[in-house]
């Protein structure tokens, strides 16, 4: 966990949580300073390749703890930074890749970026109401949970559609990589 920025989680309007994890004394957690956690992300990069070191910030919301000073650090070291925020706060300059998954009832005001990632269905946040913001790509995402089957069911049909809605999987999940 970066030390930076912190705020209270106490009011989140997100119903749903595909997360699964609670504190830092996981794998890899702890509190870092902004260099120590580049210089771990870094060194869990795989050396055999030549891609870019790539940093994706992911929830809870990352924008509750990466600030300037992180996003410095990281492209210090040439570390490329994306994050994946519900857009309820605007992220600090230089972020590479601007993911938004909006939440039903939140306080939306990040309005444009690289991509909209919309779980689906969610009442309240039907895609409708995002269509047309200022994103490169826009993708529906199924809801996990019991429902899963029938929300991949009803996500693929609504892309169907709606060609400019694709539809996103969390690979992960489905191949069991953690």
């Amino acid at each position: 966990m970066w030390s930076g920025r912190e705020q209270d989680r106490s009011e989140a309007v997100c119903q749903f949580c595909d997360t699964d994890f609670v504190g830092i004394d996981g794998g890899n957690g702890g509190n870092y300073s902004a260099v120590d956690l580049v210089d771990k992300v870094i060194s869990l990069w795989p050396q055999e390749t030549e891609a870019p070191v790539y940093v994706v910030c992911t929830g809870g919301e990352p924008l509750l703890q990466l600030d300037q000073i992180l996003v410095d650090a990281f492209h210090k070291k040439d570390v490329i930074v994306a994050i994946e925020t519900n857009g309820t706060l605007l992220p600090p300059k230089g972020v590479d890749w601007v993911c938004v998954s909006p939440k039903a009832n939140a306080d939306f005001i990040l309005q444009e970026g690289n991509e909209l990632k919309l779980v689906f269905p969610q009442e309240y946040a039907s895609p409708e109401k995002f269509t047309d913001l200022k994103f490169d790509y826009f993708y529906l995402q199924p809801m996990d949970g019991d429902a899963i089957d029938l929300n991949t069911v009803k996500t693929l049909a609504y892309c169907m559609e709606h060609p400019k809605w694709r539809m996103s999987v969390q690979l992960h999940k489905i191949l069991n990589i953690e």
